[in-house]
């Protein structure tokens, strides 16, 4: 098989033949050297003991460096900028649990139970959305880009009617690749599209430093770094990688979780008969969709892995998605079972980045499915899937379906 496949955005157009390259690449050549034209050479880390390996070592394996898998071309502009927005996961050691630490209470389990009314609130306003659809919805565009995205504005701060904005901010980053969801316009409109978000949360921050209130924004605008007022660049990543990453993981593991229960109705049927399991079928929806594809690590010394010579320097693509699909891991891997104990999908990620808000993708997903088997006695696909052409964060971009409300 060609390894260097997974570069290319359209592999996920095609998830079964995604998975069984990353099959085959687990058992033929787990550290695999990708050389293309169009990247620098890195390493594929396909197995989830190396993933793990890897991100516990996190002084050895920097994230700062290239976190994700961007061409030659666009590395060369970036690194020509002197200006960068910087978020969470380009930040290491010591910077990163200083930033980590300003919104680390807000996602912690005391902190959730404060929100758990609000989002079981929110979960039954879009079962209703659904439910008043008439027995038939596209499920990804008229529900589960909404419901995670109504969530974390309201923790954020953002008010309902900017919602959409926020949604297109999150296509926009994500969506890049895929044909239906490239942006149009010449670069100085894309730049200018930009820097219409650099404005709203400038405005946002000058609001919330002069009228600081109950939210995320309130802490990320008044944060205090090094005994310094948050620099502009730092608030801004710090907004957006709030408003993206709390809200797109969770839709496409919303709408991946109840693609799966469609394609095996006994499993569905056994979570319906015994909604205890949700925490179980949760967890595993994580693990079957695993939207994060990669993250790179870039190694600050030279190191052996599974016989293969890492130099200082070299890059190393943690591959998620095949690491939740290892043999060695997990019993029988490509069966979908809502009941699977022990699970120990990494689809969060490992160690000091993993995902800040998983424990609130847990619950926000928790409310919407029992709420959502709660209210129906039956759903169906009502057509193809598709999933968004894309190398970082990927999940479905159609579901079609049909259902009876109880």
């Amino acid at each position: 098989m060609d390894y260097s496949e997974i570069t290319r955005a359209r592999m996920w157009s095609d998830v079964d033949q995604a998975h069984a390259l990353y099959t085959d690449m687990r058992q033929n050549d787990p550290v695999s050297l990708i050389q293309t034209e169009e990247y620098r050479p890195f390493w594929a880390v396909s197995k989830h003991a190396d993933i793990v390996e890897i991100e516990r070592q996190h002084e050895k394996f920097l994230n700062t460096q290239n976190s994700v898998l961007i061409r030659k071309k666009d590395e060369d502009i970036r690194a020509a900028n002197p200006v960068q927005m910087r978020t969470l996961i380009n930040m290491d050691g010591a910077e990163h649990a200083e930033f980590r630490r300003l919104t680390q209470d807000w996602f912690m389990p005391q902190n959730l139970k404060t929100l758990e009314a609000k989002v079981t609130e929110i979960a039954e306003t879009f079962v209703d959305r659904m439910l008043a659809m008439g027995g038939e919805c596209d499920f990804v565009s008229d529900i589960a880009i909404w419901y995670p995205l109504r969530v974390i504005m309201m923790i954020l701060g953002v008010p309902e009617k900017d919602e959409a904005l926020m949604l297109k901010l999150t296509q926009e980053i994500f969506g890049s690749e895929d044909p239906d969801m490239q942006r149009e316009g010449t670069d100085e409109e894309r730049m200018q599209f930009m820097m219409d978000f650099f404005m709203y949360f400038s405005q946002m921050t000058a609001d919330r430093r002069a009228n600081p209130g109950d939210d995320v924004a309130s802490v990320i605008a008044n944060a205090v770094i090094d005994g310094q007022p948050i620099g502009d660049m730092e608030a801004l990543g710090y907004y957006v990688i709030v408003a993206t990453a709390g809200h797109d993981t969770t839709s496409a593991s919303t709408a991946g979780g109840l693609l799966a229960l469609m394609q095996n109705p006994e499993q569905m049927n056994k979570l319906r008969n015994d909604i205890s399991l949700l925490p179980h079928a949760i967890e595993e929806m994580f693990r079957w969709e695993t939207p994060v594809k990669h993250f790179l690590r870039t190694a600050t010394e030279d190191y052996t892995l599974r016989g293969r010579s890492i130099k200082e320097g070299d890059r190393l693509m943690m591959m998620y998605a095949s690491g939740n699909r290892d043999e060695e891991v997990f019993n029988n891997p490509f069966e979908f079972q809502v009941d699977r104990r022990p699970n120990k999908q990494i689809a969060f990620g490992y160690g000091v980045h993993r995902c800040l808000g998983h424990l609130l993708a847990k619950m926000e997903m928790s409310a919407f499915y029992k709420a959502l088997l709660e209210r129906t006695t039956d759903i169906q696909l009502n057509g193809d899937p598709a999933w968004i052409h894309a190398t970082f964060v990927s999940g479905l971009k159609r579901l079609p379906v049909r259902f009876i409300a109880r």
